[in-house]
């Protein structure tokens, strides 16, 4: 695939999901799958190897939520190499992003992008996100990586302010996990995402407290 190529690739997936990014903030976005790559040959931060690949499942995959964030702050727990938090706080300088994560290596990784791209809204943290002691309550938290939404809400949920937002991002929409919500947790929705050059199901869980 020639540079041509790539750039249509990033233009129409932008497009279709209604991301406008300004010309800073799409190199910023292009900067990032390329430290992403990098780093992923000795960090092992992502599975997914070929940096072409890395624009749909990862970037566009990441923008796909950025209308159902709220609020002033958000936590993306269990953030990796900092999927979705990195791409969101790009696109969305208006808010406080706290990444949040248990590996050493990705949590350097992280840093390092915040330092490169001059991410002047995101924070780096290295904890168990039930071990941490925040200083503050988020409006959103969000995770991409938690294997059970059970233990996502479980776990996150004392992070959450108190009109808060817990966003699970999943492939297929599970019910037999969602039906066993307890601790005065309900689903407000669950959205389908559409991702740009991306085959199979995904989808957005909306969690609230019902109190």
């Amino acid at each position: 695939m020639n540079t041509s190529e790539i750039d249509k690739l990033w233009t129409l997936g932008l497009e279709a999901l209604n991301c406008n990014p300004n010309d800073e903030q799409l190199g910023k976005l292009k900067q990032y799958v390329t430290l992403l790559h990098r780093w992923n040959k000795t960090y092992n931060l992502t599975a997914i190897r070929d940096p072409l690949q890395m624009i749909p499942l990862h970037i566009f995959d990441s923008l796909a939520v950025a209308p159902y964030i709220e609020g002033e702050n958000c936590l993306d727990v269990g953030s990796g190499g900092g999927l979705p938090g990195i791409p969101l706080a790009i696109m969305q300088p208006q808010r406080d992003f706290t990444l949040l994560d248990t590996n050493g290596k990705k949590t350097r990784f992280m840093q390092q992008v915040v330092i490169e791209l001059g991410l002047k809204n995101v924070n780096i943290v290295q904890s168990r996100v039930e071990n941490w002691q925040s200083e503050h309550q988020f409006d959103t938290i969000i995770s991409r990586a938690f294997a059970s939404i059970i233990d996502f809400v479980e776990t996150s949920s004392l992070h959450l302010s108190n009109k808060g937002q817990l966003l699970a991002m999943k492939g297929q929409l599970p019910e037999s996990e969602l039906s066993l919500l307890t601790n005065g947790f309900i689903v407000a929705f669950s959205k389908t995402l559409l991702i740009p050059d991306v085959s199979g199901e995904r989808c957005v869980i909306k969690i609230i407290s019902k109190y």
